[in-house]
């Protein structure tokens, strides 16, 4: 029998979770496509600017981070690697090589939004070291980091359907 179970503090390839939203796929994009919102949706993001020379959200938009967790905070950099209206949106962190993506679909007359962090190049060493110096390991931090998804689908979710 193969094991497939992921070595202890192995970076998992893949983190998703999804909420089924009553609004259209629209009004979800809405409040996904502009990612200097996510503070309003994320505990963990304090801040989201576009970098200078990019004045909308689209394909190759660059943008800084500022990040928390705790007392710890840290910028990075992202670039929007997908960009599809009412489908997809997808950035790609500088500093730790992740790519974090919302998708919609359409599901009667509303819509199920599915956030991913999806790493097929692995994390950077710093990244590692990093997690494993002051976030509690692999294991904890990628807890953290489901728990920080469900948080933010459940905010936009709340949103679209005030």
């Amino acid at each position: 029998m193969e094991d497939n179970a992921a070595p202890l503090n192995a970076v998992r390839p893949l983190l998703e979770q999804s909420v089924e939203i009553a609004a259209a796929p629209s009004k979800v994009w809405e409040l996904v496509s502009d990612v200097t919102r996510m503070p309003e949706w994320s505990d963990g993001v304090a801040s989201v600017r576009l970098r200078a020379g990019f004045d909308e959200v689209a394909l190759g938009t660059e943008f800084t981070n500022r990040n928390v967790l705790g007392e710890l905070e840290w910028t990075t950099h992202g670039k929007v690697v997908a960009f599809e209206p009412e489908q997809v949106l997808a950035f790609r962190i500088e500093e730790n090589w992740a790519i974090w993506s919302f998708t919609l679909e359409p599901v009667g007359p509303g819509t199920r939004l599915t956030q991913r962090r999806e790493t097929p190049e692995g994390i950077s060493e710093l990244s590692h070291q990093l997690t494993d110096g002051f976030m509690g390991g692999q294991d904890v931090y990628t807890e953290t980091l489901l728990a920080g998804m469900a948080g933010t689908l459940e905010a936009i979710k709340n949103a679209a359907e005030a």
